[in-house]
């Protein structure tokens, strides 16, 4: 059940990622390796590993870290909404 709850995390995670990325806040255009213009933003790729590496630490006897991951997912939600509302 944990490792579901884990994955839709991780849904929500990379669409607020996306979203991010696509809203064109100059913060994000300054960040070159961040820009939604290139082929696959190395900041997408570094989400998709900490999914993964939680995924597999959970899975593997570390019930832990599924907290550790979804106050990661609640500070992400937190600055998603920060940059999305122009509150930043």
């Amino acid at each position: 059940m944990i490792l579901i709850v884990l994955f839709l995390l991780g849904i929500a995670n990379f669409a607020m990622h996306k979203a991010v990325l696509e809203s064109g806040h100059p913060m994000i255009e300054r960040i070159g390796w961040m820009r939604p213009g290139s082929t696959v933003p190395i900041s997408l790729v570094m989400e998709f590993a900490i999914l993964l590496s939680t995924l597999l630490f959970v899975a593997n006897g570390w019930p832990g870290l599924a907290l550790v991951y979804v106050i990661y997912s609640a500070l992400n939600a937190f600055s998603a909404w920060a940059v999305l509302t122009g509150r930043i």
